[in-house]
């Protein structure tokens, strides 16, 4: 019988993870956006930091996810490594919550006939919790229903595993199996540290190893004496799984929040084994060493452990810092604009959406900046050709390639970990606005060359063409100012704006082709000029239609009905069917018509003063 009884551990075991995994997922889930703003807020105040690291390990119920957090957080240049300090010893505090919530199940042996101690039971909480979140799950109440659902489910499920390991190891005393594996550990302090490290380690999860310990502890076979060094050795193991984490593909600052980690950890077991070892000496432990203990005194134990050394060793934080940067050296990297963008560009935060969409957001409005100004020097270009801007323009042009690839990529592996439908159907339309602002800088290049083209072949726009386009440019910087506020501030009055000036300037362009053929026939424009000329024209108008799906996309984020609809969208508009694009048609048209007529009207006076 002690194989079905090991195999009913082993899936009360699974049971437990899981409820740890579904519950800690959900409530990360739902708390990213509030993790970002107040992890973000963290002061220089160490203190501080300590107490938000505690409140938020305690949410969410992992202190790897804290400090894997925070890591990402040091990457992306949000928090510095001294300000996470805090958050880290913080983080190893609070994950003692989990063992104070599991220590319910000592609610059992009170004998009382209360009900609502009995309410608090195990055997009550988990299929209530069980019931709710069912409930919620499959009503869908209220917004985030679903989300609530499953962390009362991953509650109840959590606690039926802990119910069924604690079944299981009763079974397993009467087969002799547990008296052997304790008593080993009971001769050998070492061989219960090196235990606790491996199974922490391996189920990559403190919080989890303290609740199978206190499963154990249903024997009534496991003493002070034995299980002191394990939880000590928890402490290690679990730190190294972080460490590990924190490093792959982390920037130095985020791998340092991985070693300060592993330094308290080691500074933890130290300081613990030495002063339990002299109390003992002292015989002020005398007559809880070789107590049987429950899972309150395992709990509360592990409780006293972390908290009494984070009082000891706050005050080596500096030296913690200092230590990690001898560590893990600086590596001279070639500067770039976008480095903090991607830094930001983190898998750490895949499992909080709203830190990695803010990373994304950050970026794609980093690029649009980027192409702006490359599209202004073009436009400088036109007017007076410099090999130095043209240098500049290409330069930034290959950093938003690169950026739009990196962005793209992230986007791409960051969506199998979403699951709320808001968050995918934003990163959809991030998706399709990375092209269209990786465009805006194509088209920059595209009338660099044209610039290029004219200063190489020695010929030049005439007065009238050089004032024409001056409006043209005019109106294209009015929609990528409106392209950039609807974007960087979801307003979608700014977005309905762009397509009335889209519209405009593709009038204008047909206009400005026309004005420039007659001047061409009078000889007033070199002829060598008109293939330039056109190609600027409908460089400018692509530059419109480009912006215009960004303000299209704007709309669809506020108005996800119209998602894959867009080309309804326009066909109202320009059918002439929407009153307030006609007028906001008419009015930019008389405006940008009115500077032609101007502009017309001073280049004749300019060519009369001249004659």
């Amino acid at each position: 019988m002690k194989v079905f009884d090991v195999i009913s551990l082993l899936g009360g075991l699974a049971m437990f993870l899981y409820g740890m995994r579904l519950m800690g997922d959900a409530l990360k889930e739902n708390s990213s956006g509030t993790l970002k703003i107040a992890m973000g807020k963290v002061t220089n105040n160490p203190f501080k930091a300590f107490i938000l690291g505690l409140l938020v390990t305690a949410l969410i119920q992992s202190s790897t996810a804290t400090i894997v957090i925070t890591a990402g957080l040091v990457g992306a240049g949000i928090l510095t490594l001294h300000q996470s300090l805090g958050i880290i010893i913080g983080a190893n505090v609070g994950t003692t919550v989990t063992g104070q919530i599991i220590r319910l199940l000592d609610v059992n042996s009170t004998g009382t006939g209360s009900s609502l101690l009995r309410f608090f039971q195990p055997s009550t909480l988990a299929p209530v919790a069980l019931i709710i979140g069912m409930i919620l799950i499959m009503g869908g109440f209220f917004k985030k229903a679903n989300s609530v659902g499953r962390i009362a489910v991953g509650f109840g499920i959590l606690f039926s595993g802990l119910l069924n390991m604690t079944g299981a190891v009763s079974s397993l005393q009467n087969s002799g199996f547990i008296e052997k594996v304790f008593s080993n550990l009971t001769g050998s302090p070492v061989l219960g540290y090196a235990a606790g490290a491996g199974v922490a380690f391996l189920l990559q999860s403190s919080s989890a190893t303290i609740g199978i310990l206190q499963a154990f502890s249903s024997t009534g076979m496991m003493t002070f004496k034995t299980i002191y060094p394990i939880i000590v050795g928890i402490y290690l193991g679990d730190c190294v799984t972080t460490a590990i984490v924190c490093s792959v593909g982390a920037k130095e600052d985020a791998r340092r929040v991985g070693i300060v980690n592993i330094l308290f950890n080691l500074s933890e077991t130290v300081l613990v084994l030495v002063v339990v070892t002299l109390i003992h000496e002292f015989g002020l432990l005398d007559r809880l060493w070789d107590t049987a203990v429950n899972s309150s005194i395992i709990a509360n134990t592990n409780t006293i452990f972390n908290l009494s050394c984070a009082v000891a060793l706050f005050p080596m934080l500096g030296i913690y810092e200092k230590l990690s940067r001898f560590i893990v050296r600086d590596t001279p990297v070639p500067e770039s604009r976008f480095k903090t963008e991607a830094d930001a560009l983190n898998p750490v935060f895949f499992n909080t959406p709203a830190l990695a969409l803010q990373s994304c957001y950050k970026t794609l409005l980093a690029i649009f900046s980027a192409a702006r100004a490359n599209l202004e020097r073009a436009f400088s270009l036109l007017e007076k050709f410099d090999p130095a801007v043209q240098r500049d323009l290409l330069a930034d042009e290959d950093e938003i390639d690169h950026m739009t690839d990196l962005v793209s990529k992230y986007m791409v592996e960051f969506l199998p970990h979403v699951q709320l439908e808001n968050h995918v159907a934003i990163i959809n339309q991030y998706y399709k606005i990375t092209s269209e602002f990786e465009r805006l800088g194509d088209h920059a290049v595209n009338i660099a060359d044209h610039a290029e083209a004219l200063h190489r072949n020695d010929t030049a726009f005439s007065p009238a063409a050089m004032s024409e386009l001056a409006v043209l440019e005019s109106a294209v910087r009015n929609i990528l100012s409106e392209a950039e506020l609807s974007f960087a501030k979801r307003d979608v009055e700014a977005a309905e704006r762009i397509e009335p000036l889209t519209q405009v300037v593709g009038d204008l362009a047909i206009l400005l082709r026309r004005n420039h053929l007659r001047r061409m026939s009078v000889g007033e424009c070199n002829t060598l000029a008109d293939a330039t000329f056109t190609g600027i024209l409908e460089e400018l108008h692509r530059i419109g239609d480009l912006c215009s799906n960004v303000g299209v996309a704007t709309v669809v984020r506020v108005h996800p009905e119209l998602a894959d609809h867009e080309h309804f969208y326009f066909e109202r508009l320009h059918t002439g069917a929407d009153e307030s694009f006609n007028a906001a048609y008419d009015s930019a048209y008389r405006k940008y018509s009115a500077m032609l007529e101007h502009s017309a009207a001073g280049t004749e006076t300019g060519s009369a003063l001249q004659a």
